[in-house]
């Protein structure tokens, strides 16, 4: 039969349907962490699942900038896209919290004032051990994703 498309039956708009509600949240908390709490009750998910793809979300970025941060890094300095440095405001404040707190500090603050991104890729950059920063990540975004879906799932 012409113009009969025999790929795309139920289960296919079902997948589609449950992807369209996940990868958001997913992908919003790989770049900004309180997205994922705050899409999360919007879309209709439950508790669990935000708090599921919010951790998920980030600890990917952690992952991903954590074993190539430093080679991204040294690749824009190279192509220079990243200018001279610059102490701003925001880059004070970091190296503030990473000398009175390490990494604990940054990890723990990670999720609430810095990115994913950033936070890890400036906890590489100062020298902080992978899997150390991959655990105290994995409990700050445990932490955080409990806390922000549980308020955000009453407000909402």
């Amino acid at each position: 039969m012409a113009g009969t498309c025999y790929f795309v039956g139920r289960s296919h708009i079902v997948i589609v349907a449950i992807l369209s509600k996940y990868v958001p949240v997913y992908l919003i908390s790989m770049i900004k962490f309180i997205g994922g709490p705050a899409l999360g009750p919007a879309l209709g998910l439950t508790y669990w699942e935000t708090v599921l793809f919010t951790i998920s979300g980030m600890m990917t970025t952690v992952v991903l900038v954590s074993f190539f941060g430093i080679q991204l890094r040294h690749f824009l300095l190279r192509k220079k896209i990243i200018g001279k440095k610059k102490f701003s405001r925001r880059s004070r404040r970091f190296v503030y919290i990473w000398k009175r707190y390490g990494l604990l500090g940054v990890s723990f603050l990670t999720p609430v004032i810095f990115s994913p991104v950033v936070g890890t890729l400036l906890a590489s950059v100062l020298g902080a051990p992978r899997l150390q920063l991959m655990v105290y990540m994995l409990v700050s975004a445990a932490f955080w994703g409990l806390g922000l879906s549980f308020v955000l799932h009453q407000v909402m």
